[in-house]
């Protein structure tokens, strides 16, 4: 039995989109027709800076990157909108 209230379970198994952004850039067209196999393309975030966690396109926690059996993972550090 779950802790929440019987018409929130009616959406506890609807799939949503859960994104994580490392960080992004703007590139010229010239410079993004050039990227190759072996290309870096530098982001606007520092390597330690934390990364944002989206469900839907709406920011609900902040993490730091994590490497789980050789894949990227997140520890959440913060939640965002939640009291302590």
């Amino acid at each position: 039995m779950s802790n929440y209230p019987a018409n929130l379970n009616l959406l506890m198994d609807v799939p949503v989109g859960l994104t994580v952004e490392l960080g992004s850039c703007f590139l010229p067209m010239r410079e993004v027709l050039q990227l190759g196999v072996g290309s870096v393309v530098q982001l606007d975030k520092v390597a330690d800076a934390p990364v944002e966690l989206n469900v839907n396109q709406k920011l609900i926690a902040r993490g730091e990157v994590v490497v789980v059996d050789n894949k990227f993972g997140i520890k959440i550090t913060e939640l965002i909108g939640v009291p302590n």
